[in-house]
C-alpha cells in the first residue's frame, strides 16, 4: 500500500468512487469513527488507480463496479489521530453492480477488513444531508448537486480550500 510515515506525519495514496442511485450516494466508514467518507482504499505501488478502486470495491462489497470518469483530484492536508496527512485522492464516478444493498439511509452491508469494521449506506446526495453525516473530506457536500464536468483539481489544507482549479484535457 502506498503509504508513508516521516515521524508524526503520514502520507496516504487514496482512491475512492462515487456512486449514484435514486438520488442517493453510497457512503462508508470504519465503525469506531464518526465521519464517513466515500468508499475506496489506498493504492498498491504499481497499480493503477481505475484499478485500485476496482479492487477496494471487489473485495470490501464482494461486488464489481465499473469504473467511470474522474471527477476530483485532491491534494488533502489534514490532522487526525494526532498525526499530520498529506492524502492525494483520486476521485472517480462509478456504477455498482446492481445486485449490491439498496435500502435507503439504513446501513446495507459490513465488511472486516483489516483491524477495521466498516459499514455502507446509501445517503441523499444533497448538501445538508452529507454535512450532517459529517463527509470527508469536507468540500464533498457542497459539490456533489453538481460535480464538474471535468476533474477538477483541488488543494485542501485543515478543511479550507487553497486552490480551486478547473483542469480540462487537451
Amino acid at each position: 500500500m502506498l503509504v508513508f510515515n516521516q515521524g508524526t506525519s503520514r502520507f496516504n495514496f487514496r482512491v475512492a468512487g462515487i456512486a449514484k442511485r435514486d438520488g442517493r450516494v453510497l457512503v462508508h466508514r470504519a465503525k469506531h469513527e464518526a465521519f464517513w467518507t466515500f468508499p475506496g482504499g489506498r493504492a498498491e505501488m504499481g497499480e493503477e488507480t481505475r484499478a485500485t478502486l476496482s479492487r477496494e470495491i471487489r473485495e470490501e462489497t464482494g461486488v464489481e463496479a465499473k469504473v467511470g470518469r474522474l471527477v476530483w483530484l485532491v491534494e488533502n492536508f489534514f490532522r487526525y489521530e494526532g498525526r499530520d496527512f498529506h492524502e492525494l485522492g483520486f476521485y472517480y464516478l462509478m456504477d455498482i453492480d446492481p445486485a449490491f444493498p439498496y435500502h435507503p439511509a439504513d446501513v446495507v452491508h459490513q465488511v472486516v477488513d483489516g483491524p477495521n469494521e466498516i459499514e455502507f449506506k446509501w445517503e441523499m446526495a444533497d448538501a445538508s444531508s452529507l454535512a450532517a453525516l459529517p463527509l470527508f473530506p469536507e468540500f464533498i457536500p457542497a459539490r456533489i448537486a453538481n460535480l464538474p464536468s471535468a476533474p477538477e483539481h483541488l488543494v485542501w489544507r485543515d478543511n479550507i480550500p487553497l486552490v480551486n482549479q478547473l483542469t480540462r484535457a487537451g
